[in-house]
């Protein structure tokens, strides 16, 4: 694996200014000073509730908002201040797929011609090589030429969803950021487009960044997992080990809170408390202290900084119990 990651975000924070217009305006802290490397290869799985910056994050890293502060590095190199040549170039290798397919896909284009685009916007083979390689894609993503000729509106959910991978690995990318790609899909059809997804990624050797609310994806998906509270992220590391062992209180309320079929399945804490609270006014301390059954006067009024284990995992929790010999 090359020694450099393929992404680094250093400390990436990102503002927004809201209530213009009506009074006085406030600050929202979407994105909060989040650090971490995504070696190339891997899939790093992003993790929390609505509202825990999770979108926000994946738009930093596909460079489609600047961040406030910090920096983005591709391949060691930061992305601030690039100019427009270079911005194309990051483009083709960072491609998104989002949640809603219909609203990915143009309506009025054939299928074909949606994942042809990036092709032509990017002057990647000729007219003869650019309708091989639709025809490829259409075929790698379980598609066929009656699809392709096939409006958005003639296809599922699932083949639209197919088609929207097929146009984001057309020019083939290092980067893929997937933002809750199946959470818009029947749970056979979601469990299709997890293992298309695993077999693109192992088959073209893709990076990818899957931003999901669902635990249970991760866990079969993903090679670490980032779980992300109020943007920040408060739990890091190796997917088996972090779900085994989770460390910080709100990664354990997030796995008690995925179905189990066995009925003697006891939890170990109780149901999470009331709502995330808003990133305009967040909470002094530890951000999950109002909703953390563990929570300590430490917590109320210190933040946490982040601890690392030998296993690579990072927690950021007073009361985290690391094994510095975890391998």
């Amino acid at each position: 694996m090359n020694a450099t990651p393929l992404v680094s975000a250093d400390r990436l924070t990102r503002d927004f200014v809201v209530g213009r217009g009506f009074g006085a305006s406030r600050t929202l802290r979407a994105v909060d000073s989040v650090t971490f490397d995504v070696n190339a290869g891997e899939i790093l799985g992003v993790v929390g509730e609505s509202g825990s910056g999770k979108s926000t994050l994946g738009r930093l890293l596909l460079h489609l908002i600047e961040p406030t502060s910090g920096r983005l590095l591709f391949e060691g190199a930061d992305l601030a201040g690039v100019d427009r040549r270079g911005v194309h170039a990051f483009r083709r290798r960072a491609q998104p797929i989002y949640q809603d397919p219909y609203s990915s896909l143009d309506p009025r284009w054939r299928v074909a011609r949606t994942i042809r685009e990036p092709l032509d916007a990017f002057g990647l083979g000729t007219d003869a090589e650019r309708k091989v390689r639709v025809a490829e894609l259409l075929e790698a993503v379980g598609l066929s030429e009656r699809h392709g000729a096939a409006r958005p509106h003639e296809l599922s959910g699932g083949q639209r969803q197919r088609a929207a991978i097929a146009a984001a690995i057309a020019p083939r990318p290092d980067l893929v950021v997937a933002d809750e790609p199946v959470s818009a899909l029947d749970v056979l059809v979601q469990a299709q487009i997890l293992n298309l997804i695993a077999s693109l990624q192992r088959e073209f050797g893709l990076t990818i960044v899957f931003i999901t609310h669902n635990l249970s994806v991760v866990e079969h998906l993903a090679d670490r997992v980032a779980v992300m509270y109020l943007g920040r992220i408060v739990e890091i590391g190796p997917t088996a080990r972090v779900l085994r062992d989770p460390q910080h209180p709100y990664t354990r309320a997030l796995i008690d809170s995925v179905p189990h079929a066995d009925p003697r399945r006891r939890l170990d804490l109780s149901p999470l408390r009331g709502e995330i609270p808003s990133p305009i006014d967040p909470p002094p301390g530890c951000r999950f202290h109002p909703r953390c059954p563990i929570a300590g006067d430490v917590c109320r009024s210190v933040d946490p900084e982040a601890r690392a284990d030998a296993s690579g995992r990072t927690v950021a929790c007073h009361f985290a119990q690391l094994d510095q010999n975890a391998a």
